[in-house]
C-alpha cells in the first residue's frame, strides 16, 4: 500500500462514457474489437483483479459495488486508476451479466514476450495448436500453473488467454505462467526440437505410445495439445518427436483437451 486514498467515483448512469471498457461484455465480437483497438483486457473477481495488478499490469480503471471496496482497498490505494462505484444492478446493466464476484478491472496489455524469453530456463512447456475455446485455454494454463509447467506457447489461431472468460477460469494463472504466441505455425515443432525440447504430441495415432513411456527420462519436454474435436493437425503430428496417448478404459477414446492437459502435466512432472 502506498498510503494514499484511491479515487472513488460514484456512477449512477449506465450510459456514462467512462464505463465504456465494461459495456456489453457478452458480445464477444465487440469485446475483441475493443480490446484489439485499445490494448486492454478485463479481470473479474477480487482474487483475479489482485493478481493482475500484482503481476504489474497497469490498471485503467476499476468497477465495483460498494461492498467490495474493503477487500480490495490496498489494491485501489496502490493504483492511480479511478474506481467507479456502482450498484450491483447497474453493474449488471452495463456489463450484460451478473457480476457475482463483485469487482472488475480494466487493465492495459503489455507487449508479448518473444519465444526465447518465455523459454528461458523452462524445462516443461505446453504447446497449444488452435485451441479456440477461451474456457479451455484458461483451464489449460491453470492446470499448467498448478502442476509445475514453466511456460506455454500458443499457435497463432489459439484463443486469447487475456479474454475475460479465460482469465476468470484460469484464476489469474495467465499472469504467472509465462506465455506467448508462436510467430508461425508450420515449423513450430521443429523449431522447439532445435532448441533442445523433445516434443510429445498427445494423439490417438496408431504409433502413439503410453504417455508415461514417452516422457520418461526427458530433460526438456514440450507437451503438444490440439484443437477441440479434431485434435492435432497432421503436420504437427508428423513433425513431433514423439506421439503419445493417455491410456483409457474401453469405450472412451479421448478426454476434453483441458482434462487431457491436466493428466499430461501430472505425468510429465513425475518423469
Amino acid at each position: 500500500m502506498m498510503g494514499r486514498v484511491a479515487e472513488l467515483i460514484p456512477v449512477s448512469d449506465p450510459a456514462d462514457p467512462r464505463l465504456a471498457d465494461y459495456r456489453d461484455l457478452r458480445d464477444v465480437t465487440l469485446r475483441r474489437a475493443l480490446e484489439a483497438e485499445h490494448g486492454l483486457f478485463l479481470a473479474e473477481g477480487e482474487k483475479v483483479v489482485r493478481r493482475a495488478v500484482e503481476a504489474g499490469y497497469p490498471a485503467r480503471s476499476f468497477l465495483m459495488a460498494e461492498r467490495w471496496l474493503d477487500g480490495l482497498s490496498d489494491v485501489l490505494a496502490s493504483s492511480e486508476a479511478p474506481c467507479f462505484v456502482v450498484s450491483e444492478a447497474l453493474a449488471e446493466q452495463v456489463t450484460g451479466f451478473h457480476v457475482h464476484r463483485g469487482a472488475l478491472a480494466s487493465l492495459e496489455r503489455r507487449p508479448l514476450p518473444t519465444v526465447e524469453e518465455v523459454l528461458t530456463g523452462a524445462r516443461t512447456v505446453l504447446v497449444l495448436e488452435d485451441v479456440v475455446d477461451h474456457t479451455n485455454v484458461g483451464a489449460i494454463i491453470r492446470s499448467g500453473a498448478a502442476l509445475g509447467v514453466d511456460a506455454a506457447l500458443l499457435s497463432p489461431r489459439c484463443a486469447d488467454p487475456l479474454y475475460r472468460r479465460a482469465v476468470k477460469v484460469a484464476m489469474g494463472a495467465v499472469f504467472t505462467v509465462p506465455w506467448t504466441r508462436l510467430p508461425e505455425w508450420y515449423d513450430a515443432l521443429p523449431s522447439l526440437s532445435a532448441r533442445g525440447y523433445t516434443t510429445v504430441a498427445l494423439t490417438l495415432a496408431e504409433d502413439a505410445c503410453p504417455l508415461e513411456e514417452a516422457v520418461a527420462g526427458l530433460d526438456r519436454v514440450a507437451l503438444v495439445l490440439g484443437t477441440e474435436g479434431h485434435g492435432l493437425s497432421e503436420r504437427w503430428q508428423a513433425t513431433a518427436d514423439r506421439r503419445a496417448v493417455i491410456p483409457m478404459r474401453d469405450g472412451v477414446d479421448s478426454l476434453n483437451v483441458a482434462a487431457a492437459c491436466a493428466v499430461a502435466c501430472y505425468v510429465a512432472q513425475r518423469r
